[in-house]
């Protein structure tokens, strides 16, 4: 489970800033510093973070204006890529802490600065924590010395976020998942490069796609949850039958390669109804309606554009669910902690991947369309690939790969299916101007919610089918899904927005937090 905030002290950083720190107007900006600092050297900073660090300032800035040799998607997308690594930095910045998270073996704790992502320490899940602590600085060792220590984890790591957070500021801890991807990276650390080409062919930076890829599926095309949710964007089986029954080819789920296109296509389509990749991929995890409530309620306390407005409501939400999480449910939804932090925890693994990426040797992906049923022996005995080598490959075959669909291999076989490996070309010039025109789209989420500007979406739908290219006949798809999500959506957040009973509880839930806030301060 991971943490949304550690102590008392945390809270206050997050919302008693909204009451009393008028530098600070909005809930979730940086806190004051704290009042005895714990000076950060070079050797404090990691390969990692600096790595990080490195892709925030070489994006392209907000209001650029592209040159005459600029490819004009990828410079809107790195704009947009810019504009929300700024609002990382100013609500939540220490995201890049989620990078020591997933880049650790299973078996320990870390703890991370709140304020700057940098690794603080890391205990033993299961020992002596006095013991056999790692401490980055040695001098943060003193500061817990050799108190005693609670029996549960939970109360542990909360104590020692207690006895940090006057020495650091707010700090981030959480166990570590690095056992959920490094055995994939053994099979799919080549794929990397491939994979990102496909992102970035539908208008999503490589690293943030498969930073969601990782989060969600450890590079595994065949993970499942607990709800049977598949793969790289953790859709549900029904999900995927609806895009299988939009296109003409037929889709086989469990392929990465596969999945890569329609989650690459669909967090394009999320990233321009908000102008922005990070209510686009909390929706992806939390659901529209969550979402929708969410930047609602960012916009009723004061949020200038999409990125405050959703940054502000999720920090309302999960203030509010902690307060009193029954009486604000219908304020809130199932916007919960782990929604909170889903899109802080793919920007801060960005880093993470462009590292897996330079520690494996790359390898091609070709891709044929079998215009009928071709079963795993003749795939061997065509290419002299073992079977094993083969279903690397193409996780979701078993036996055949069914007639439509696609075969992935290190090489074109000609006699196996036509190519179709649409990231080994150019985008054709037809889909780029098409895709440009779409991601300039611009407008107000109210209409996107809306019935009517469903024609506007199926007039793209059919422009990207009439190009007659493999990526256009995935946005025909994928905009065929969202369609079909537009009428229980409208109705949905009409309601929420004109609902005078939600509009006290959000009002009462606003006086609540000021109110804590300002005990908590007097205790402090």
């Amino acid at each position: 489970m991971i943490s949304v905030r550690s102590s008392a002290a945390s809270f206050v950083a997050f919302v008693g800033l909204v009451v009393v720190v008028p530098s600070h107007p909005v809930a979730g900006q940086r806190p004051p510093a704290p009042a005895t600092p714990v000076v950060r050297t070079a050797a404090d900073v990691d390969p990692v973070e600096a790595e990080a660090l490195r892709i925030a300032r070489t994006a392209a800035p907000a209001d650029a204006v592209p040159g005459p040799g600029d490819d004009p998607v990828a410079f809107l997308v790195d704009a947009r890529m810019h504009g929300d690594v700024l609002a990382m930095e100013r609500y939540r910045p220490g995201f890049r802490f989620w990078t020591h998270v997933f880049s650790r073996p299973d078996g320990e704790v870390v703890y991370g600065s709140a304020e700057t992502g940098a690794l603080l320490a890391s205990f033993p899940s299961r020992g002596d924590w006095v013991r056999d602590g790692t401490w980055v600085n040695p001098a943060l060792a003193d500061v817990v010395g050799d108190r005693p220590m609670p029996r549960r984890l939970t109360d542990r790591r909360d104590l020692v976020a207690e006895v940090l957070e006057p020495v650091t500021g707010p700090v981030l801890h959480n166990p570590t998942r690095g056992d959920f991807v490094t055995p994939n990276l053994r099979l799919y650390g080549g794929f990397m490069e491939e994979w990102g080409r496909i992102y970035e062919r539908f208008g999503v930076p490589a690293e943030l796609g498969l930073a969601q890829a990782m989060i969600e599926s450890g590079f595994s095309g065949e993970v499942k949850s607990e709800a049977r949710a598949i793969g790289f964007c953790q859709w549900l089986p029904r999900n995927w039958r609806r895009l299988d029954g939009l296109t003409p080819q037929t889709i086989e789920v469990e392929n990465q390669t596969t999945q890569a296109a329609y989650c690459a296509a669909y967090l394009t389509v999320l990233a321009t109804k908000y102008g922005s990749f990070l209510p686009a991929l909390s929706e992806h995890h939390a659901g529209s309606t969550n979402v929708g409530r969410t930047v609602i309620n960012g916009g009723r306390m004061g949020g200038d554009d999409i990125r405050d407005r959703y940054l502000m409501g999720a920090q309302f939400a999960v203030d509010v669910r902690e307060l009193s999480p029954r009486t604000f449910s219908d304020v809130v939804g199932t916007y919960g902690p782990r929604s909170y932090r889903y899109a802080e925890m793919i920007f801060g693994n960005t880093a993470t991947v462009e590292r897996v990426r330079t520690l494996h040797e790359q390898e091609p992906i070709h891709a044929m369309r079998v215009q009928r049923d071709v079963s795993l022996s003749e795939v061997v005995r065509a290419t002299g690939l073992s079977e094993r080598e083969v279903k690397r490959f193409n996780p979701a075959l078993v036996r055949r790969v069914p007639r439509y669909a696609t075969l992935y291999l290190p090489m074109q076989v000609d006699d196996l299916g036509r190519d179709v490996a649409f990231w080994h070309r150019p985008a054709p010039a037809d889909f780029q101007e098409i895709l440009l025109d779409f991601l300039h789209l611009g407008a107000p989420l109210e209409e996107w919610d809306s019935p009517a500007f469903e024609s506007v979406l199926q007039g793209f739908r059919e422009r990207f089918r009439a190009t007659e290219s493999e990526e256009g006949r995935v946005m025909d798809a994928v905009l065929g899904y969202v369609i079909q999500e537009i009428p229980l959506l409208h109705r949905q957040l009409a309601e929420y927005r004109s609902d005078p009973q939600i509009g006290a509880l959000f009002e009462r839930g606003m006086q609540l937090r000021a109110t804590e806030a300002q005990r908590q301060l007097e205790r402090r």
